[in-house]
């Protein structure tokens, strides 16, 4: 059977253009594909997570990076991590949700600040609330994204020629 025949076109190498119904929607969805770019996908999904990580830990401070109380509170009785102390978790989680956030925003270091975020996420999921695995997936979704593709056109990471 030729490649004609099974319904490919040979030239191209791809799909003869469908018509009706599946025709419009592949259309649709081709528009879609050049208005809804990688790049803006990018910069929502980098805004998105550094905006969640990034108000958490400032319920962890006061002033610009002085932790308080309750976040020591916090970690020893509702997070109560194993093998790490409550304190140093506490100093960790609070500057890690500040430092990989801002290079989120800013698209520099992308790729090491998502996974740097999911690895956080994985330890609040398995440890910390197990029940909130919709939340959390949704994090990890988006960081995922930034992970596997960069943080697009519009990021420091581009304009310093680092994937």
């Amino acid at each position: 059977m030729t490649a004609t025949h099974a319904g490919i076109d040979s030239q191209a190498g791809a799909m003869p253009a469908a018509t009706g119904l599946r025709g419009r929607w592949n259309q649709l969805c081709a528009t879609l594909e050049r208005v809804v770019p990688h790049d803006l996908l990018a910069l929502g999904a980098r805004l998105s997570v550094a905006a969640i990580f990034f108000y958490s830990g400032r319920t962890k401070v006061t002033g610009f990076l002085t932790l308080n109380d309750s976040a020591y509170e916090l970690f020893r009785s509702e997070y109560n991590l194993p093998l790490i102390a409550p304190e140093l978790a506490a100093h960790l989680a609070a500057y890690a949700e500040h430092l990989f956030p801002l290079l989120l925003v800013l698209g520099l270091a992308t790729r090491l600040s998502g996974l740097a975020l999911l690895g956080m996420t994985a330890v609040i999921q398995f440890l910390v609330y197990p029940d909130a695995w919709p939340t959390h997936l949704s994090w990890a979704t988006l960081m995922l994204y930034l992970v596997g593709r960069g943080g697009g056109r519009l990021s420091l990471d581009r304009a310093l020629g680092i994937r």
